[in-house]
């Protein structure tokens, strides 16, 4: 009887996929185990540094490299950390915007804008999400990504297709 069960599950989540993830879903984005020490390396076309704000902006085909994970956007803010707001020294935060592509192996997210925060190692993609891996794709309105573990929870308006291999 357990078989008939687990293909009727399997076959409930392939017909109605959206039904299944419409609350949300757990994803991973790889073995990601980033170390938030690791440098932070940026290219881009120009840059703007704004002293009194503590900031700069990255225009123009911005790069941003972390160990393996890398991230594509038109545009990166970078936030220093200071005194007032955060303990330590060096980035707090970045702002990608302009179409925001996250690169890890195989693995890959688009979004029309990112925020990272360096000192939580989170990554908040946000607007026409869409994570693939392999043969699968899962969009969504939101993505939260522990850069730690590499666990991320997919939010609003979730839809998957999985392909008949996947299960």
């Amino acid at each position: 009887m357990l078989p008939v069960r687990r293909t009727l599950a399997m076959l409930a989540i392939a017909v109605c996929p959206a039904i299944a993830l419409a609350q949300g879903t757990n994803v991973s984005i790889g073995p990601l185990a980033l170390d938030s020490g690791l440098p932070v390396e940026v290219t881009a076309e120009s840059l703007s540094v704004d002293q009194d704000s503590g900031s700069a902006v990255f225009t123009g085909g911005v790069r941003v490299t972390q160990g393996a994970m890398q991230l594509e956007a038109g545009e990166v803010r970078v936030e220093y950390a200071t005194a007032d707001t955060d303990t330590g020294s060096g980035i707090s935060r970045m702002l990608a915007s302009g179409g925001v592509t996250l690169l890890n192996g195989g693995d890959a997210a688009q979004a029309q804008e990112a925020t990272y925060d360096l000192a939580a190692a989170q990554l908040t993609m946000l607007g026409g999400v869409i994570l693939t891996q392999g043969p699968t794709t899962i969009s969504a309105d939101r993505f939260v990504i522990d850069l730690a573990t590499g666990a991320g929870r997919m939010e609003g308006s979730v839809r998957t297709v999985f392909q008949a291999q996947d299960y």
